[in-house]
Parts: C-alpha cells; structure tokens; sequence
C-alpha cells in the first residue's frame, strides 16, 4: 500500500490542473511553440508568455510552452519565403510583426501557407517626436507637424529649412521597420499620383536614405544629442516615446501628432507553425494575447490596446491623451504599394557615366560652352549618389583612347573606395568634372561608345543594385563607327529583361538628334533628357531614378 501510495505521487506531479478545472495537461513533455516578436514589442510579448505558461493551457493533454525571442520583421520574413542569406535557423511557430504589411508580404511572395487572419496584439500611431523644448519652439513659429516635412526642402519649394521647422526629419528603415513602410506611404499619399509626384516620391526617398535608421533606440537617442542635428524631429510609434521617456530627464521626448492625421501601427500575430499540434498550441496563445490580462501588460508597456481604444498606462505627460486622428485615405493597399515602391527606389545604383569630350562639346551655350555647363550639371548629380553607389566614368570622343573611340578614366566600383592607392573613387569622380576637357577636332563616337559602355555594365551586373548606363552628351554622333539601326538591333537582341540594365541620356544644347536618342532610350526602358542648365540635373535625375516605380514596363519617355 505504501508503495503504491509513492508511485500515485509521482505520478501526480506530471500533471496539473487547468483553473481548477477537470482538464489535465503533461507538463513533462509540453508542445513547445517558438514565437519571433518585433524588437519593440517583443518584452512585452515575453512578459505574457511567462503569464500564459502559468495557465498551462494544453493541447492534447501536453502542456503548451511558448517561448519568445526578439527578431527583426526583415528576418522572419526572409525565413518564412524560404531565402537562405539572412534567415532563422529554425522557422518559428508564431510571428508577431510590426506591421501587417509584413505578413501580406510575405503571402505575396510565397509563404502561402500561412493561414488567413490575424490577431492584432497591440497598436501604436506613429509620431514625430522631437525635445520638449523644440517643441515649444514649433509651438511658438506656429510650426505643425505635417508629413511634407519628410520631403527635402526644394520639394516644399526652399532650399532650406527656416528657423521655426525642423532641419531634420529623421525616417525608420522602410526595410526593416514598420514605422518606415507606414511614413512611406503618408508621404505617396501626400504628393498623390503622376510624372511630378513620382519625381517628389524618389526625392523622398534619396532624403530619407541619407538620414534613416534600424531602429526607434537609435533615432531616439539621436533626438537627445546635440552635437550635429540642431532641430531634430523623428517619426517613430508612439510606444518608443513612451519607452524612451521611462528613464528621467530634464528635456525629455514628446510625441506629436501631425496635422493631416497619422497611421496606426498594428502589431499582428500570425500563426507560422508546420505541425497541426504546434499550430494549435500557436492559436491558443494567439487567444490568449486578445484577453484582459494581455492588454493589460502591452499597455503597461506604452503600446494602446489591440483595438485601439485604450491607451498606455500610465500615458505620461509627454504623450497626448486624445486618441491620434488617423489618415483615412491611406488604405491597406496604400501601404503595401509604399513598400513596392521604397524597394525600387531604395537599391544602391551601379551606374556608368559616358562624358562626351567630343568637338561638339565644345560648342557656346548659354554663355558658357556645352562641356562646362554638362559638367557642372554632373557635379550637382553626383551629390545625390548615396556611398552605396557603384559608379565609373569613361569619356568618349573618335580616337579617344583607342580606336573604339573612349577611355576609361574610373573603373566601375564603390564610389567609396579607392579604385587603387588612397583617393576614393568619389573624389576622383569630383576632380574630373572640373578637369575633363573637350578635344576640338575629334568627332563624336556616341554609339560605339554605348554600346561598350551597355556591354560594360551587363557584365558587371549587380542583382542587389539598379543598373544604368548614364550618357553626358551633344546628342550627336559623326557617323565614324557603328550604324544607328546595328547599334539598335544589337541592343534588343542583348538586353536582357530578368537583368535589366537602363540607358539614360541627358543632352545639352539646341541640336540633339532627338529622334535617334529616344529609339535607344525607348530598347532599355530608359529615358532621354535635354537640358540648358547645371541647375535641371536635379529633375533630370530624379526623373530617371523615378522610372524604377515602372520599370521595365515604362512607356518611352523625353
């Protein structure tokens, strides 16, 4: 009897009563469910597991164990679709992103098998979020936020901020974050649709790449450094603020909303388990996270309420207490289209330029010669190249070099790299648009040296760029080398739509054989551009860079 009594003891402690309940569950083998959370969200994400493991809710008479690791949406995105550069080691079981464009990105690129629905955990609007005493300041110049202060100010129509704005609006990595994707799509919304708003988008996006962020710590901290920045403001979820702010100080952070209304960051989970009985197990605490305890712990964490309705606890004096007006016209599909387009425009550029040094470069214009004011026009354009960039440059005249009629003078590589010795590639790049002269009794080579310079960059494609052959020219050629009609046949036989490569040609003067140029442009799906002053390069630029949203389906442009 004794020995029986041990082993019915023994036997007991395998199991556990759920709520006092009738129900049994094995805590000896329990069904594991591995959950990746978003960096912002995920402590309290942990915070609820460890209340929901409490409940030992069961599945099949197995206790359900969930464990969370903080992961970022980009990852476990690149996990789900079955990439092999950057992924998990293991496919998790439940994925709580940032924002439900991640999970309808990842439908759309194959993870077809994640199941319909989610459950929304938390949400946070997004912000600007700048000092207490800019804000005065703001308050003061009768400054509101508003979301065309993501655009650079030549597309508000200054050359620089004035002193009563922002001389920075920080933006989240759209690749990386929601908030991103989010602030991408307020500001399409914003510029609407068209040939000029494509070119404002682009310029969004050049602005926003130079001074973007991985994440909301970082933004944030640089919001309190007064070293470079002197009227910061970031766009970030309201939660970081509050977060940021948990830590004391004598001018700390405040969250604004913009005037035109802002967008919800939802945080959805979503059930990513292969094994019907992880998958169950992955539902239950999906569930769970709907409850009032839940709620309560994200809210305690500076997130509002999954619907919506309820706030931080405590909200804090630097959080506003009336729910944010939201944006109506940014719908679901806006905001996916937003980061369609941020990854287009997004991608570094290998990029080689052709400088005409031929006799009619030499030739007046605007009482300056084509060659000075082209090359002015170049060193305005190489500004707006990110360090990201690869970029080389030959220049082109009839007996230039050799007898195919250019000479390289920097080989296509990353810009911010020597291409030998000490001195970067930009920098050599700078000096030669200062230096580059026109040779007054050579003709032109403009399609031989194309067709080298197209053949140059299909060679060296580079999958992870966008890929253009930019041509500074008189838009002429002399006849010496290829034909028009070869040149043209050769490059529709070669160009290759899985691996595009772009022409783009910018013609200065009165003269250009417009119609020669545009049936080259029109093989690529590029563009041609004639200009009269440095000062177009900016639209010239933005306008080529702009075709990435259709391309290579754009129609002909000049």
């Amino acid at each position: 009897m004794a020995g029986l009594a041990a082993v019915a003891v023994a036997a007991g402690s395998l199991y556990v009563v759920l709520g006092g309940g009738p129900a049994l569950c094995v805590s000896r083998e329990p069904v594991l469910v591995s959950v990746a959370a978003a960096v912002d969200v995920a402590p309290a994400v942990m915070e609820a597991a460890g209340r929901f493991n409490g409940t030992k809710t069961s599945v099949g008479g197995r206790c359900v164990l969930v464990q969370v690791t903080e992961q970022p949406p980009a990852t476990v995105l690149r996990t789900l679709i079955g990439d092999r550069a950057g992924v998990l080691r293991e496919r998790p079981d439940g994925w709580i992103a940032d924002s439900s464009a991640w999970i309808r990105l990842a439908r759309s690129q194959g993870a077809s098998s994640l199941p319909a629905g989610e459950t929304v955990v938390a949400t946070s609007p997004l912000v600007f979020a700048t000092r207490s005493s800019l804000a005065r300041r703001f308050s003061v110049g009768r400054t509101e936020m508003n979301w065309r202060m993501v655009f650079p100010p030549t597309v508000r129509g200054r050359l620089t901020p004035n002193s009563n704005e922002p001389d920075v609006v920080r933006v989240p990595d759209p690749s990386l974050v929601g908030a991103g994707i989010a602030t991408v799509a307020a500001a399409r919304d914003v510029v609407g649709t068209g040939e000029a708003a494509d070119k404002a988008l682009t310029a969004f996006v050049r602005w926003a790449q130079a001074g973007s962020a991985p994440d909301y710590r970082s933004m944030l901290d640089a919001v309190d450094d007064r070293g470079f920045w002197q009227r910061p403001v970031v766009i970030v979820p309201e939660q970081s603020v509050w977060n940021h702010n948990q830590v004391p100080s004598a001018d700390p952070v405040v969250a604004l909303h913009p005037r035109e209304g802002t967008i919800d960051l939802d945080y959805p989970y979503v059930v990513t388990a292969a094994d019907p009985a992880v998958a169950e197990a992955s539902t239950a605490f999906a569930d769970w996270l709907k409850g009032t305890q839940a709620q309560e712990i994200v809210r305690r964490a500076g997130f509002r309420s999954g619907d919506g309705r309820l706030g931080p606890l405590p909200p804090g004096p630097q959080i506003p207490s009336e729910a944010p007006r939201t944006r109506p016209s940014v719908s679901q599909q806006d905001i996916d289209e937003a980061l369609r387009a941020w990854s287009r425009l997004a991608p570094p550029t290998n990029i080689l330029v052709l400088a005409d040094t031929s006799k009619h470069m030499a030739e007046p214009l605007n009482g300056s010669t084509k060659v000075r004011i082209a090359l002015a026009a170049a060193k305005i354009g190489l500004q707006l190249f990110p360090n990201s960039t690869h970029m080389g440059m030959w220049e082109f005249a009839d007996k230039v070099g050799n007898i195919r009629g250019y000479r390289e003078r920097v080989g296509l590589g990353p810009i911010s790299e020597p291409e030998s010795g000490q001195v970067l590639r930009r920098s050599v790049l700078d000096e030669l648009t200062s230096t580059i002269a026109p040779h007054p009794d050579l003709d032109s080579s403009l399609y031989d040296a194309v067709l080298s310079g197209f053949r140059k960059v299909s060679g060296d494609y580079r999958d992870d760029m966008n890929n253009t052959l930019l041509v500074i020219t008189a838009g002429r050629d002399d006849g010496k080398g290829v034909k028009l009609p070869q040149l043209l046949n050769t490059l529709r036989n070669e160009w290759d739509p899985d691996r595009p490569v772009q022409i783009v040609i910018i013609a200065f003067g009165k003269d250009v054989d417009r119609g020669s140029l545009s049936q080259i442009t029109a093989v690529t799906n590029g563009s041609l551009h004639e200009a009269q002053e440095p000062g177009e390069i900016i639209d010239v630029f933005l306008g080529a860079l702009a075709r990435r949203l259709c391309h290579p389906t754009c129609k002909p442009a000049t």
